[in-house]
C-alpha cells in the first residue's frame, strides 16, 4: 500500500475515533479518539503511516498557543520559579540512577539503550540520539510511546479525582471570534519560527521556534490571544494519532516484554514525580496542580495540551518541561561517549 493511501486510512481510523468519543461526550476527544482507535488498530495488525511535516506543522500550534501565553505580566513571575526549576537537574539524577540499572539489570537491555530507555526526554529526541549512539530503536520507540501512552491517559484522571478540574475549559476562543490579522499573524509566527529553528539546528523546532516568535510579538503588543480552538483541536487530533502509530507491528513478544518494562518504569516515575512535585508544593514553591504538571514525565506537547485544557499557568508547566529536556538532551552526547565502549567492549 502506497504511503498515500496509508496516511488516508490513518486519518480515517482517527477521525472515526475522535467522532465516538464526542458522541459519547467523552473528554478530550479530538486526543484520546484519535490515540485510542489508532491503538486499537495497531495492536490488531493495521497498518499505519504517521503524517510527516503536517505533524510538524501541528505541533507548531501548540508552540504559537504558550508564546502567546508568555505575556509581559507571566515574565515578570519567571523569576519565582527558579526554586522549583532548580528541583530538575536532581529530579532526572535520580530518575538516572534508578531507571538505568533497572533496564540493565532487570530488562537486560544493553548499556546504551537502557539509559536512553531512562531519560524522560522527547519522545523523538530519545529514539534518535539512542539509535545514533548504537540502542534498540525499536525497544525505545516501544518505552518512550508508552510511557507517553500512560502520562496521557492517568494525566487527565489525576488532574480530576486529586485536584478537582475540570476538562472542559474553554482551550481557545473560535476562529470566528478572532481578529483575522492576528491569525494570520500566528500563522507568520508558526511558519518562521518552525523553519527557521531548523535552519538554525534549533532542537524540538516545530514548538520552540514558534514558542519564540509568537512570545517575542506578544510582549512587543502585537498578539493578544491564543491560536482558535480549533487549531488546536487540530494539533490535539494528529499528537494523538502520532502516539497510537508507534505501536504498528507490535508482537506478542514485545508487548510481554518490552512494553511491560515500560509500564513497570511508569511505576516509578509516577512515585519520583509525584514525591518531587509534592516537595515543590511543600517548599511554597508552586501550586499543586502546577507542580504536578512540571513534574509529570510526558511529551512537550503533550503536556502543553493538558495545561491548555485545565488552565493551568502555561508559563511556569512549559518552563520546567523545558528544562528537563535540554538537561536530558546536553546529557545525551555524554552518556554516548561513556556508555558506547562499555557496549562494544
Amino acid at each position: 500500500m502506497s504511503t498515500l493511501r496509508l496516511r488516508a486510512f490513518t486519518f480515517v481510523v482517527a477521525a472515526i475515533g475522535t467522532f465516538v468519543f464526542w458522541a459519547l461526550n467523552l473528554p478530550l476527544p479530538f486526543l484520546f479518539g484519535p490515540m485510542a482507535a489508532c491503538l486499537i488498530a495497531a495492536l490488531s495488525g493495521a497498518r499505519f503511516s504517521g503524517f510527516g511535516e503536517i505533524t510538524a506543522g501541528a505541533r507548531t500550534i501548540l508552540g504559537v498557543a504558550v508564546g502567546t501565553s508568555i505575556t509581559p505580566e507571566v515574565a515578570s513571575q519567571l523569576p519565582g520559579m527558579a526554586g522549583s526549576i532548580a528541583l530538575m537537574p536532581v529530579y532526572i539524577f535520580v530518575i538516572a540512577l534508578i531507571g538505568v540499572p533497572f533496564f540493565h539489570k532487570v530488562c537486560k537491555f544493553d548499556p546504551v539503550t537502557s539509559y536512553y530507555a531512562a531519560m524522560p526526554g522527547g519522545l523523538q529526541d530519545m529514539i534518535l540520539f539512542g539509535e545514533e549512539a548504537g540502542g534498540n530503536a525499536r525497544i525505545l520507540s516501544l518505552i518512550h510511546a508508552t510511557r507517553v501512552l500512560v502520562i496521557v491517559s492517568v494525566a487527565p484522571i489525576m488532574l480530576i479525582s486529586v485536584y478537582g478540574v475540570s476538562l472542559s475549559n474553554p482551550i481557545g476562543q473560535p476562529a470566528s471570534e478572532l481578529p483575522i490579522h492576528e491569525m494570520v499573524i500566528m500563522a507568520a509566527a508558526a511558519i518562521v519560527g518552525w523553519k527557521g529553528g531548523e535552519r538554525i539546528g534549533l532542537f524540538g523546532a516545530s514548538i520552540l521556534g514558534p514558542m519564540i516568535v509568537s512570545a517575542a510579538l506578544t510582549m512587543g503588543g502585537v498578539l493578544h490571544s491564543r491560536p482558535p480552538q480549533e487549531a488546536i483541536w487540530t494539533a490535539q487530533f494528529f499528537i494523538g494519532v502520532v502516539i497510537g502509530v508507534y505501536y504498528v507491528g507490535v508482537t506478542m513478544r514485545e508487548l510481554r516484554s518490552v512494553v511491560l518494562s515500560g509500564l513497570a518504569f511508569m511505576v516509578v516515575l509516577a512515585v519520583l514525580a509525584a514525591g518531587f512535585a509534592e516537595i515543590a508544593t511543600r517548599l511554597g514553591l508552586a501550586p499543586a496542580m502546577e507542580a504536578f504538571l512540571a513534574f509529570a514525565p510526558g511529551g512537550q506537547a503533550e503536556m502543553t495540551v493538558l495545561a491548555i485544557v485545565v488552565g493551568a499557568d502555561l508559563g511556569f508547566v512549559i518552563a520546567h518541561h523545558l528544562t528537563r529536556i535540554v538537561l536530558v538532551i546536553l546529557g545525551a552526547p555524554i552518556a554516548a561517549r561513556l556508555l558506547k565502549p562499555k557496549a562494544s567492549g
